[in-house]
């Protein structure tokens, strides 16, 4: 069976090479001659950037999958810590973003609206003898 294999590969092999490789004709004249080296030297750049093209897809696949592995390896290995919840006023979170160079104080109970205690009970019982 190995022979048999061994004899058909030999025998796709001399299709390919007669389907795709010509017999070579050797001129006489030099113009002749001239023209089969200029044939040849673009079959040969054809064939390099094939060959060219088949390298860098090979590269960029095995880069692909040398990525992969290591995300797997990296996903397995590390494990994500538990974020706490943190408590911060205004003047610590503006600091933090606009950093120490910028001392903004903001105090929000100051800009709210005060409400004297007196003009909401005057509201309450009128709602209440309204109603």
């Amino acid at each position: 069976m190995l022979e048999e294999e061994a004899r058909e590969a030999e025998r796709e092999k001399m299709q390919y090479l007669e389907e795709n490789c010509t017999a070579l004709f050797i001129p006489g004249s030099m113009q002749d001659l001239q023209e089969l080296c200029c044939k040849l030297h673009k079959q040969i750049d054809l064939v390099d950037e094939e060959r060219y093209n088949m390298e860098v897809k090979v590269a960029k696949s095995n880069k692909v999958d040398d990525l992969k592995l290591k995300i797997q390896y990296l996903n397995g290995r590390f494990k994500k810590p538990v974020l706490k919840k943190v408590r911060m006023s205004a003047d610590a979170m503006l600091a933090g973003l606009l950093g120490s160079k910028h001392k903004v104080s903001m105090d929000l109970r100051a800009s709210l609206k005060q409400v004297k205690k007196e003009v909401k009970d005057e509201v309450g019982e009128a709602n209440g003898r309204l109603g």
